[in-house]
């Protein structure tokens, strides 16, 4: 496994559409693998494709984060929500490609996702709480999103003057 830098918004390539996965092969299972641990390591509840450079329809969450309890790392291949709650939810959200910087954004309570595994098989699940916040946040990354787009323009500005100075940052070595 190898842990994988994490680009930082803004970046061209967290506002493109990810394409689908045509064939689940080692490539796409090693890519998995590595996203995992860059997630673990972040550390982070879930981590998209995109935000490694990855162009592809590939997440990967584990919204378990009490220390004792047993992981339950989760690969989604070409997630999609075929439902959605009309209830909502509001949590705070965090993002790996927008550090330190939080804000609550309402989404639905609970959907349903259906995706690939990496046995190749259809699989769907309903989420609710954390892990509904968690995968509808990780889909918007397929798609170009990022949570920022859900706020008021003058706060979205504000987080990306951050990011643009914190890469600079970055970049000079401080």
């Amino acid at each position: 496994m190898t842990l994988k830098p994490i680009l930082i918004h803004p970046d061209p390539r967290l506002k493109k559409v990810a394409d689908p996965v045509v064939e689940i092969s080692d490539v796409i299972r090693k890519q998995a693998d590595d996203m995992l641990e860059t997630m673990y390591d972040a550390p982070g509840i879930g981590l998209a494709a995109p935000q490694i450079g990855l162009l592809n329809r590939v997440i990967v969450m584990d919204c378990v984060k009490e220390e004792d309890a047993t992981p339950e790392p989760m690969v989604l291949i070409n997630p999609e929500i075929t439902w959605s709650s009309d209830a909502l939810n509001v949590h705070e959200e965090g993002c790996l490609s927008i550090p330190d910087q939080f804000a609550e954004v309402e989404r639905p309570a609970e959907v349903k996702v259906r995706w690939l595994g990496l046995d190749g098989k259809t699989l769907e699940e309903t989420f609710d709480g954390l892990w509904a916040t968690c995968v509808q946040h990780e889909i918007d990354h397929l798609n170009g999103k990022l949570f920022i787009d859900y706020l008021k323009p003058l706060r979205r500005q504000m987080i990306t003057r951050k990011m643009q100075k914190l890469k600079r940052e970055r970049a000079r070595g401080d």
